[in-house]
C-alpha cells in the first residue's frame, strides 16, 4: 500500500496529528453579538472541519483585549467568560480524531473599529485606515501579559497547540518591521525584543512539552520592505525563545507596492523552505496550496512538514480526506479509509 506523506501522521512534542493536513486561521467576522465569544456558526464551521479529516485545525485570529480586534465580530480571549465555548468547540474537534489550537493575535494598527487604534508607532496601514497611536513602553510590557493572558485561557479551554500571530501586519509584525517601528526606546532599538518576551511570556503558562506555533510574514511586499534574509536573526531570536514551529507566510504589513508577488499556486514554499534550512525548525507550508498534487509534492520534497489551507477548506470541508484520496492512488480506499467517519464510510 503506497502510504502519501499527506497523509503519514506527525508528531512535534505532545503534538500528535494523524496527517500532515492543517486547517489554515481564517478569519469568519462571525460574532453578531460582538462580545468576542465563539458561537454556533464557529462550532459547526470548526467541528465539520475535524469530520472531513483535517489533521491540525487552527482557529481563527483570536484577539487578547477589545481594541486589538481587526472588526468588532471577531474572537476574543480577553476574559475568562470566553473559555467556556472554546472549550465546547475543542471538545467536539477531539471526538472526531483532530487537533485543534488558537491564534493568539492583536490587530495594532490594522483594528478597524476602534476611533485611534494603537501600534509601535503612529503611522497608519494606509489613507484607509485611522492613524494610530504609539504605545508607551509601560503599555508595550502590559501588552505582554494580555498576551499571556489569552494564552493561558487557551489552555483552560483544552487547546493542542497555540499560535501566535506574527504576520500579515499585525502587531508582532508591526514591532519587528523597520517600516513601521521606529521607535526609540528599546522595543525600536531591538526590534525582536518584543515578539520575543511574548513568546516567553506564552511559554510559562503552556504545559512544558505543547509546541508553539508562530506565524511570520516572511517577506515584506511595500516598497523597501525586509527580505527574508533581513529578519531570519529576528525569527531565530523568536526559535530560541520558545517557538517550535513556524508558520511562513509573507506580506500584510502595507499596501504592495513594486515588489508584489506573482500569486501562483505554491508561491510561498520557496520561503517555507529558506526559512526551513536556515533555523532547522520544522515548518508549515501555506498560500494557493489548495490542489491536492502541489500539496503532496511540497511534503515530499522535505519543503514543509505540514501544508496548511485556507480558502480551498472554505469551500469543501473534506479537503482534507479528498486530498489523501487524490494522492493514494490505486490504494486510496485503504489508505483514506481510516479518516472517513464510520456514518459515511458506504459512500466510498
Amino acid at each position: 500500500m503506497t502510504q502519501p506523506h499527506i497523509s503519514s501522521p506527525y508528531e512535534l512534542k505532545s503534538l500528535s496529528l494523524r496527517n500532515r493536513t492543517v486547517m489554515a486561521p481564517m478569519c469568519q467576522y462571525a460574532v453578531d453579538a460582538k462580545d468576542g465569544i465563539p458561537n454556533e456558526w464557529h462550532y459547526v464551521h470548526y467541528v465539520s472541519r475535524a469530520v472531513g479529516g483535517t489533521g491540525l485545525i487552527i482557529m481563527e485570529m483570536t484577539d487578547i483585549e477589545p481594541d486589538g480586534r481587526i472588526t468588532d465580530y471577531c474572537l476574543g480571549l480577553w476574559s475568562d467568560a470566553h473559555i467556556p465555548a472554546f472549550k465546547r468547540i475543542i471538545s467536539e474537534v477531539h471526538k472526531h480524531g483532530a487537533k485543534i489550537g488558537i491564534q493568539i493575535a492583536h490587530a495594532g494598527r490594522k483594528a478597524e473599529h476602534v476611533d485611534q487604534p494603537v501600534g509601535p508607532s503612529d503611522k497608519a496601514f494606509s489613507d484607509a485606515y485611522r492613524k494610530p497611536r504609539a504605545l508607551s513602553t509601560e503599555e508595550v510590557l502590559a501588552m505582554v501579559g494580555k498576551f499571556k493572558d489569552a494564552a493561558r485561557r487557551a489552555v483552560e479551554a483544552g487547546v493542542d497547540t497555540i499560535e501566535l500571530h506574527g504576520a500579515h501586519g499585525y502587531l508582532i509584525h508591526q514591532f519587528h518591521s523597520p517600516l513601521i517601528n521606529d521607535r526609540t526606546d528599546e522595543y525600536g532599538q531591538d526590534r525582536a525584543l518584543f515578539g520575543e518576551q511574548v513568546i516567553q511570556a506564552v511559554r510559562t503558562v503552556m504545559p512544558p512539552d505543547m509546541p508553539l506555533i508562530i506565524r511570520v510574514s516572511a517577506a515584506e511586499y511595500a516598497d523597501g520592505g525586509y527580505e527574508l534574509a533581513e529578519v531570519i536573526d529576528v525569527f531565530r531570536r523568536y526559535r530560541d525563545a520558545g517557538a517550535d514551529l513556524f508558520h511562513v507566510s509573507s506580506g500584510g504589513e502595507a499596501p504592495v507596492g513594486s515588489r508584489k508577488p506573482s500569486f501562483h499556486p505554491g508561491y510561498q514554499v520557496p520561503l517555507a523552505r529558506e526559512l526551513k534550512a536556515a533555523l532547522g525548525v520544522p515548518v508549515i507550508a501555506v498560500g494557493m496550496l489548495d490542489d491536492a498534487k502541489l500539496a503532496e509534492a511540497t511534503l515530499a520534497e522535505g519543503d514543509a512538514d505540514l501544508v496548511a489551507v485556507g480558502r480551498g477548506m472554505l469551500r469543501d470541508p473534506y479537503w482534507a480526506l479528498h486530498a489523501i484520496q487524490a494522492n493514494a492512488g490505486s490504494d486510496a480506499g485503504s489508505v483514506a479509509s481510516g479518516f472517513i467517519p464510520r456514518q459515511y464510510q458506504r459512500g466510498y
